[in-house]
């Protein structure tokens, strides 16, 4: 498993080490990474079918994370809303 930490994408420096993610191979062979913010998987991305799982809107620090962590896999950054309801 591969550790990394994420970098801002709103102009701050950086998150201070609260979020994180691992990136990793399923015993199915499957790549994935998941976002961790604050000791919670908030976030997924599964590299093989490149879909973006989101758990939820936890907190708007959390959805800062979400949203760097999206952006970074290409994705469109979403607002409170969007990711209450993310499919």
């Amino acid at each position: 498993m591969k550790t990394f930490y994420l970098q801002p994408i709103n102009g701050k420096k950086s998150f201070w080490n609260k979020c994180h993610v691992n990136e990793y191979t399923n015993q199915d062979g499957d790549h994935y990474s998941d976002l961790i913010s604050y000791g919670t998987r908030v976030a997924s991305y599964n590299h093989k079918t490149n879909e973006m799982s989101v758990y939820g809107y936890f907190s708007a620090t959390t959805a800062t994370h979400i949203n760097a962590f999206i952006a970074f896999y290409g994705f469109d950054t979403c607002t409170k809303q969007q990711l209450e309801n993310y499919k």
